[in-house]
């Protein structure tokens, strides 16, 4: 199961909430947990050794975040099998899954979740959630529990993934779903204004070209679209900044970085095309939710995002998965990068840990099983051949990709482009909500302004930023 959440201290609320709803089993939460660390007082009949598989033999009840709602028929379907398929080798493990629609991915829910220390025994996170779990203290160390005899593929798994849940050397996640952004387009503008869709624009010059063209279709078409307000703004402009290889806070974490040419290329990149080229629309202010109509609609051409728009759209909008199709990010030099994951909470017993482990390994990191069984979500109606979440490597990845085209519901060759040519991911800024509200004001300047003094912007910002990274 993914959750689509474009993508997030949380890919932006809105951002992610809609997202994440789109592409996963994760639509819902709860919020209650047994809270005991005694392994809830049954029988402890375990090795002692964390290294090694939980015993079949022992008795524990888990709580766990983000089963599927009634509403969520499919899904909830898959999570019944999935834990009577689990009990198979685990008959002692009562799995009590926790479901309550429309808070899972709520920031306010969260943190008061976290503060009152009642989250379940597996809880849903972000990756970039990893500092405020920490900060409460809400988070059990899983390093000597995760070895490669308990989750046998776990030499398979993206490093880059994985080093998104440690701190300080240690694990505190397993990963469910991972994104990278690219560039979304609608191929069928794209054929109208004379493009090839299967050549999506790779550098941003590239980019301004072809809105111009998909712009001059008339109609209200927009060829290319941005947010710039509910904090997205700034979580694009981030993502625009990595693209040209850039950054909006230095590597210390106790700086802005974007105040400089790099920030410059991007914001006057944007402004031209908003009023020199008339090519991104006159509605502004946007946010994650509306472009998505937009490109769903035949009104827009492109759009930076992750490839779980796409399944939002088709499932939630009515569009053709067949309309779409994804390039890498333009500038190619690094895209931003981000993910879910379930963390396992402090304090619960060893075997409730040792269970916990054999749980999110045979449902979201085995290949063929679980979240990766796309025979059976073909069959149950759901998407199947959307490029993420793919965080494996080697013969995994070779296997897993494969299931992927072999029970595609839609035409994974409109992607090929985004896949074959993958561009490194970066993380989300330290802080990252407090700077992309900040940043906010540099897009909607940009695109709201025809006379907006970038300088201005930028340095206004810059100061704002190292305002909020001196207070960390």
């Amino acid at each position: 199961m993914r959750s689509a959440r474009l993508r997030r201290s949380r890919r932006a609320a809105a951002i992610t909430l809609v997202s994440a709803l789109s592409l996963t089993a994760l639509a819902a939460c709860g919020t209650s947990s047994s809270n005991d660390d005694s392994g809830d007082g049954t029988q402890q009949n375990g090795s002692s050794d964390p290294t090694l598989p939980l015993d079949p033999k022992t008795k524990v009840t888990l709580t766990i975040d983000c089963m599927p709602p009634a509403a969520k028929a499919p899904e909830l379907k898959e999570w019944k099998e999935d834990v009577a398929e689990f009990n198979k080798t685990y008959p002692n493990v009562t799995i009590e899954g926790r479901s309550t629609p429309g808070q899972c991915l709520e920031p306010p829910r969260f943190t008061a979740m976290l503060k009152a220390k009642s989250q379940p025994d597996v809880f849903y996170t972000y990756f970039t959630d990893l500092p405020q779990v920490l900060a409460e203290d809400g988070a059990a160390d899983i390093s000597a529990y995760v070895t490669p005899k308990t989750v046998p593929a776990l030499k398979d798994i993206d490093p880059n993934v994985l080093n998104s849940l440690k701190q300080d050397g240690k694990l505190y996640g397993l990963p469910t779903s991972n994104y990278t952004m690219g560039l979304l387009i609608n191929r069928k503008l794209f054929k109208d204004a004379g493009l090839n869709p299967d050549t999506p624009p790779r550098t941003w010059e590239e980019v301004r070209a072809a809105a111009k063209k998909i712009a001059g279709l008339g109609n209200g078409i927009a060829g290319f679209g941005e947010y710039s307000a509910g904090n997205q703004g700034g979580w694009h402009f981030t993502a625009q900044m990595y693209s040209v290889g850039g950054d909006v806070v230095d590597a210390s974490g106790t700086k802005a970085a974007f105040n400089n040419d790099l920030g410059k290329q991007v914001a006057k990149n944007l402004h031209a095309m908003r009023w020199e080229d008339d090519s991104m629309g006159k509605t502004q202010l946007l946010k994650w939710g509306e472009l998505q109509k937009q490109i769903s609609t035949d009104k827009l051409g492109m759009f930076l995002a992750a490839p779980d728009d796409i399944a939002y759209m088709a499932q939630q909008l009515g569009a053709k998965y067949e309309n779409f199709g994804m390039g890498p990010i333009p500038g190619g030099k690094n895209t931003l990068a981000g993910g879910n994951n379930y963390m396992i909470k402090k304090g619960i017993s060893p075997d409730k840990i040792k269970a916990a482990v054999a749980w999110l390994n045979f449902k979201n990191l085995t290949v063929g099983k679980g979240q990766f069984d796309w025979a059976r979500t073909k069959a149950d109606g759901l998407p199947v051949g959307i490029p993420q979440p793919n965080f494996w490597l080697n013969e995994p990845k070779t296997k897993d990709d494969a299931a992927r085209v072999e029970h595609a519901t839609m035409p994974v060759e409109n992607f090929k482009t985004f896949m074959d040519n993958p561009v490194a991911g970066k993380a989300e800024p330290p802080k990252a909500q407090e700077v992309y509200k900040i940043l906010d004001n540099v897009m909607s300047g940009i695109l709201t302004n025809k006379d907006a003094d970038i300088d201005k912007l930028l340095s206004t910002a810059e100061a704002q930023v190292n305002q909020v990274l001196a207070n960390q």
